[in-house]
């Protein structure tokens, strides 16, 4: 049987996360394909806006455009997930075995249903993704764009924004990071390289484990007093880990505040209310309510947040040093990608890279 059949049981994970997400604001079928139907036109009308406002050129049409609803975007992050932790899992079995079918059963559905919580959670708040890892063998395209449709029609009805100019703000962001990937053609192996030496350093040894697992313990305390130094992965990376994740973190911090610079940047003259928009939808990011912001820190999402602040200060401050060709110097090579301590100082990264 294959890694992904019996390390976790993935189809348990959908069932659970689906389960969990629910189905979204509740909209007439012709609601739906208006949605649907804007939300494609979208992201095609972003590809022209995107290029003129970053000098980035990508081919059109490189990737495929799913609009999708939830219980989509769970089975997709699924087959992502089962792809990219398929070398963790050769590393366990060679560590430490093949478990017995009674051991194996059980601890795949665990780990499913763990892995089901976490995908439900998410899929009730993210508006869209670029999967660049996605590359189907009967096609010559790399990567593909998520729109998930009831997520965009339930922010866009809570912050009372007008409906089309929040959809094409959304797909903005998205084709962004279509142009990255594809613009830039060594981007998708630098950062699943970077994925790889993650995993490769990923401690299987039980004893260290265990160990590793009493003291997070000992400091979870401290992330749910609200203490802002520590973070769910501060609990468990090994210092190896640690020199590799401040390089992804660096890395995705561009990424995305690359994306909202230019989601905000392209200009009123194409979404009138733009500014509205990111007012109201910087207020919703801080969370509704105490658990849910409990949530968001134990799930990744601050650090998510702080990837998009951060990285649009160092996008923003770069540009006004330099100038978008300037700046654009940063998709040249790997070596030109900022280091997380020149995210917060993008004069250093300038002064490095332009003299």
């Amino acid at each position: 049987m294959s890694n992904r059949s019996t390390m976790i049981d993935w189809d348990l994970a959908v069932l659970a996360a689906s389960k969990m997400s629910g189905p979204g604001p509740m909209v007439s079928r012709d609601q739906a394909e208006a949605a649907v139907a804007e939300l494609r036109e979208g992201a095609h009308r972003s590809t022209p806006l995107v290029r003129e406002y970053t000098g980035l050129v990508a081919e059109e049409r490189t990737a495929p455009v799913l609009v999708v609803d939830r219980p989509g975007w769970i089975q997709a992050n699924v087959d992502g997930f089962a792809t990219i932790i398929s070398p963790l899992v050769d590393k366990m079995r060679e560590k430490r075995g093949t478990p017995s079918p009674m051991a194996e059963a059980v601890g795949s559905r665990v780990t499913g249903l763990e892995l089901g919580g976490l995908l439900g959670f998410m899929s009730t708040k993210v508006l869209g993704q670029f999967d660049p890892f996605h590359a189907p063998a009967d096609s010559n395209t790399a990567g593909r764009l998520l729109l998930v449709a009831p997520n965009i029609v339930h922010v866009e009805g809570e912050l009372d924004v007008d409906p089309a100019d929040f959809r094409l703000w959304v797909c903005l962001h998205e084709e962004t990071h279509r142009v990255q990937f594809t613009a830039v053609p060594w981007m998708r192996d630098h950062i699943h390289g970077e994925i790889a030496a993650l995993i490769d350093s990923v401690e299987v040894d039980p004893a260290k484990m265990a160990a590793m697992f009493s003291e997070g313990v000992k400091r979870l305390g401290d992330l749910f007093r609200g203490d802002e130094e520590v973070s769910l992965l501060d609990l468990v990376q090994t210092p190896e880990q640690k020199v590799v994740l401040d390089r992804i973190t660096a890395v995705m911090s561009l990424l995305e505040g690359h994306a909202d610079v230019v989601m905000d940047g392209v200009g009123p003259e194409v979404i009138p209310s733009v500014a509205e928009i990111r007012r109201k939808f910087n207020r919703r990011r801080k969370g509704t309510s105490t658990m849910d912001r409990v949530i968001r820190k134990l799930l990744g999402f601050d650090a998510k947040m702080a990837q998009y602040r951060n990285g649009a200060v160092f996008v923003r401050g770069a540009i006004d040093e330099v100038g978008m060709e300037g700046f654009n110097q940063v998709w040249a090579s790997p070596e030109n990608l900022p280091s997380k301590a020149e995210i917060g100082d993008p004069s250093a990264w300038v002064r490095r890279v332009h003299g």
